[in-house]
């Protein structure tokens, strides 16, 4: 079977597309015939070196969410069966043919549910929901500013902000046409963080006070102002860092009763079970019905990786990239 790996740091021209044995399952996993890969930033950078997230140690073989079809089960594997629709989120070698992955995380889907799209809810999706709801605590009517807004994570979180009754939802993004995007998925303000007055724009949306909830992952400047926009009682959200760029934060700023909440999707997979499954059986709804509308910007066979990591560095996707074996 084919495998995408890389063997030094650097450009996307680093990844290679090899030949090995397909994998078999141990116990406690399956084997997952990939139907669709998507790819994320985080890989990007740990590709580049930079361990964001996770590690960046060598030799790199990329993760992702994964979506295919059970092939076959390791031991003592239950509450699956060889034939079922699954997606998850591989932390390894995920850029391939065959992928083997434990179940703890994996989630069944429908027979009809695109696999393109279906990339976009182990990862993208749940972190989008539970940044929202478990970390920004929204509540109806709330105002929220969801940074870098047109990619894989921050389209699906408009969308999501609305399902769960955001007031109003500002979107940030860096061109016109990104700001048009978050506006088709039902933005109410756009704004363009690389003007030199976009926290006034912000703050002029919100009536001088500032968003309630604020999701950050840009980090770097951006990182830093946001927390200028975030209003009293509010939550600034901090959930990645694209720009690689982790500034201090000033603590005085603190003292006008804001709040700052990081949020780690690892932190919920581990300790809140519960509510990752709820919000996995809320955000299967809300997909279903329409209300959330995973956007694939473009599907790629396996072996354009080096494309598919060119498009992310340049930022110029309008939602998820996927790779297709």
């Amino acid at each position: 079977m084919r495998i995408v790996r890389h063997y030094e740091h650097g450009a996307p021209s680093v990844l290679r597309l090899e030949e090995v044995e397909k994998p078999q399952p141990g116990p406690g996993q399956v084997l997952i015939r990939a139907e669709a890969i998507g790819v994320t930033f985080a890989e990007v950078q740990r590709r580049q070196g930079i361990p964001i997230g996770g590690h960046a140690g060598l030799p790199g073989a990329p993760g992702g969410d994964v979506a295919g079809t059970v092939e076959a089960l390791g031991e003592g594997v239950t509450g699956f069966a060889v034939g079922d629709r699954v997606v998850g989120d591989v932390d390894r070698d995920a850029y391939a043919d065959y992928v083997v992955t434990g179940t703890d995380w994996l989630i069944k889907i429908p027979q009809d549910l695109d696999a393109a799209a279906a990339t976009l809810l182990p990862s993208p999706a749940q972190t989008a929901y539970h940044a929202i709801k478990e970390a920004g605590r929204l509540r109806p009517g709330q105002s929220i500013v969801i940074d870098a807004a047109s990619g894989g994570v921050g389209h699906l979180a408009v969308q999501i902000a609305k399902a769960l009754g955001a007031g109003k939802v500002i979107a940030t993004a860096s061109t016109q046409a990104k700001l048009d995007f978050a506006r088709e998925l039902g933005a109410d303000v756009t704004v363009n963080y690389t003007d030199e007055d976009w926290t006034d724009q912000v703050l002029a949306a919100t009536d001088g006070r500032g968003a309630d909830i604020v999701l950050e992952t840009v980090g770097g400047d951006v990182l830093l102002k946001s927390l200028g926009i975030t209003a009293q009682f509010g939550t600034l959200v901090f959930y990645g860092s694209a720009s690689g760029d982790i500034p201090d934060l000033p603590t005085l700023a603190l003292s006008r009763m804001k709040n700052v909440a990081g949020f780690s999707l690892y932190a919920m997979l581990y300790n809140k079970q519960d509510a990752v499954a709820e919000g996995q059986r809320h955000l299967l709804d809300l997909i279903a019905s329409g209300e959330v509308k995973p956007v694939v910007h473009d599907r790629l066979p396996l072996d354009e990786a080096v494309k598919a990591h060119e498009l992310l560095e340049a930022r110029a996707q309008l939602g998820k990239i996927v790779l297709v074996p």
